[in-house]
């Protein structure tokens, strides 16, 4: 762990900055109001602020601190079967195919739409445009996946209980709230823009932000119910609704830390306060992790949301081929068909999971290790 002057600046790293994180990471620490930031191990360049970043302020607010997948996070719950039942290769085409179409990537049939939660459906946003947008495209892409690095795994633990574990955001509609309110917001050097959470331009953003998070989990709760359903269909399996875990990483809180009360945003970045439980991703191929927060105060009780990019997509689709991805993925389900589209996804790609994890084991304790069994991925 390292600090710098000033604004405090604290890291735990797994392997050191790169020369454009640590210059991103540099302006940040210059913006107004900015009160302290914590680096995540698996940070990694992106625009305005890095993914693995929580930066906590005062009074303003940072849109591009959030991002616009806000309310991206993770969904864990436990199945009653054990991963014997997922050996066959006939099965797992079947699970795959079926996934395919209870949770597609995106839909585009109004007809064919799970819908809102009553809370989600009755409440409203703060400009007509989003309006619009909830309307539409926020009813369209409710429970579906979309694509990138969000996925639906199915997992086995220690005792070899099979997991599910689904990553998604909030879609369209998030980005469509960050771009409709940073066009409202103030300019503040650096490239960053900002809203002041006690005027009406922050209180509206704060809104509808809250909107994108609940969004979001009540999408992967949908997903996970439409998952629960094909598994059910294909090998009598039921979930445990008992053993849930979500968590999301892309979000701004107000939360007191130390005598302060602040406005954490978290971008890439998972709350992990005392005894909080959180899911910690590697790759599609690599394990994955269930932890408890350790309540850090100098990492603004946050913690890594994964392994983190060790490759842009660019990156690694110069560096990856087909048959790179076919050996990292050996023994692992997915499609093949989807091989190429996928090189940017590689396990190569992505930081070494338990690296991160040492690097922050003030952060956290693992309360349970997962292998992939199966990954489905939208394209």
């Amino acid at each position: 762990m390292s600090e710098s002057l000033a604004v405090p600046v604290r890291t735990w790293l797994a392997a050191p900055m790169d020369h454009d994180v640590s210059d991103a990471i540099e302006r940040l620490r210059h913006a107004p109001d900015v009160q302290q930031i914590a680096v995540m191990p698996d940070v990694h360049l992106a625009s305005d602020v890095c993914i693995g970043v929580a930066v906590a302020t005062t009074n303003l607010i940072y849109p591009q601190a959030v991002g616009g997948d806000i309310g991206c996070g993770m969904l864990a719950v436990g199945l009653d079967i054990d991963a014997s039942c997922l050996r066959n290769p006939k099965m797992a085409a079947t699970i795959l195919s079926e996934l395919g179409r209870a949770v597609p990537a995106r839909r585009r049939n109004r007809r064919m739409t799970i819908p809102l939660p009553d809370d989600l459906a009755n409440d409203v946003l703060t400009h007509p445009s989003l309006e619009s947008c909830r309307r539409n495209e926020g009813v369209l892409e409710f429970a579906t996946l979309g694509s990138g690095n969000h996925f639906i795994e199915i997992q086995s633990d220690e005792k070899d209980r099979v997991w599910l574990m689904v990553h998604s955001g909030s879609r369209a509609l998030g980005q469509a709230i960050r771009d409709h309110h940073l066009a409202r917001a103030q300019t503040g050097g650096n490239r960053f823009r900002m809203l002041d959470a006690r005027a009406p331009e922050g209180i509206e953003y704060l809104h509808d932000a809250s909107y994108a998070r609940r969004f979001a989990d009540a999408s992967r709760k949908a997903m996970a119910t439409e998952i629960g359903g094909v598994l059910t269909k294909t090998l009598q399996a039921q979930v445990r609704w008992d053993t849930l875990v979500t968590t999301d990483h892309n979000h701004v809180s107000f939360e007191r830390h130390g005598a302060r009360d602040l406005w954490v945003h978290r971008k890439g970045a998972m709350p992990a306060k005392l005894g909080e439980n959180g899911v910690l991703p590697g790759s599609m191929g690599t394990l994955s992790f269930h932890v408890e927060g350790r309540g850090c105060e100098e990492a603004l009780c946050s913690s890594a949301h994964g392994a983190g990019r060790a490759l842009s997509r660019t990156a690694a689709r110069a560096k990856v081929t087909e048959r790179d991805l076919r050996r990292q993925m050996e023994g692992i389900w997915y499609d093949y068909r989807l091989s190429d589209k996928l090189r940017d996804e590689a396990p190569s790609a992505y930081k070494d999971i338990r690296a991160v994890l040492r690097a922050q084991k003030e952060l956290v304790k693992v309360t349970r290790t997962l292998r992939p069994i199966l990954n489905y991925k939208g394209v």
